[in-house]
């Protein structure tokens, strides 16, 4: 009898060793949720041209018919080419116009993904450095955050850990701890800031989903009261086209990477200061 237990519990763990290994795809459709990076990758010899535009208030003191709710001004503006050396390693290059302090940016990037969910991982992971630089004309006035005294002054970096788990094939969400490094920074600000974000998309039916995401944003005492900081959210919806990935979005954050909008988002969605954007994605095998 002992004999035969042992033999039945050898037969259930080699079955077990030799399970085949299920991979759980498409946890986001894109690789952006909407301001942030989702764990999706573009695979080997792949290039993603990507286009963003955000436009201004839609409410507010700002926004109303005046300027057509926002649809008159420009707030950013993203055009980027990212491109997959594996498939599990991606590097990119943007430009953006900029949402203040800081224009004219480039940034580029590199995003790792270390773990993929399957049978036997319940999570995707992955992690992505980016590193932005400034063009823009220094500022004459030495009090001024755009003064840049040497060239280290005209340069940021971020950090993030990209957690998501696909629950079915109508939810997905990702959890984003980041850090932001900014080397030059105004009176009041802190140059390192720490957030913590989470993002989520409901697929409603194989071409369109729901897409939202929120991060809260640790500031250093008096900093977020001093520069009249918010927290930013965004919340949109995505179209798979087959071809292109559409997505229309509404955001209080101005501008585009996360230089930007983890510790320079002043506007407050509750008193209309929020703006309509969109973003384009095609991807191209080479």
């Amino acid at each position: 009898m002992k004999k035969l237990l042992f033999l039945t519990l050898l037969v259930s763990l080699s079955s077990f060793s030799q399970e085949e290994t299920t991979y759980t795809y498409n946890t986001f459709k894109s690789a952006r949720i909407i301001n942030s990076h989702s764990v999706e990758m573009l695979e080997r010899r792949n290039m993603d041209f990507r286009i963003g535009h955000r436009f201004g208030d839609i409410a507010g003191t700002n926004g109303g018919i005046s300027t057509l709710y926002g649809i008159d001004n420009s707030s950013d503006i993203s055009v980027g080419l990212e491109y997959g050396i594996t498939n599990n390693f991606n590097v990119g290059l943007t430009r953006y116009k900029g949402a203040g302090p800081y224009r004219q940016l480039y940034e580029g990037y590199a995003k790792y993904k270390f773990l993929a969910q399957s049978n036997k991982m319940p999570i995707t992971l992955a992690a992505i450095g980016k590193y932005n630089i400034t063009s823009m004309m220094a500022s004459t006035d030495s009090s001024s955050p755009t003064s840049f005294p040497d060239f280290v002054s005209r340069t940021s970096s971020s950090f993030q850990l990209l957690i998501a788990r696909k629950f079915n094939e109508r939810f997905s969400l990702q959890v984003m701890p980041t850090y932001v490094h900014r080397n030059y920074v105004g009176f009041y600000d802190q140059n390192g800031t720490f957030a913590i974000g989470a993002g989520a998309r409901v697929q409603l039916t194989k071409l369109i989903g729901i897409i939202g995401e929120y991060h809260y944003v640790v500031f250093e005492e008096n900093v977020q009261q001093n520069l009249n900081t918010f927290n930013p959210i965004a919340l949109g919806v995505e179209f798979d086209t087959g071809g292109h990935i559409f997505q229309l979005n509404f955001s209080n954050s101005r501008g585009f990477g996360e230089a930007q909008y983890i510790p320079s988002t002043f506007s407050d969605f509750t008193e209309g200061q929020f703006r309509f954007g969109f973003s384009i994605s095609r991807v191209f095998k080479l």
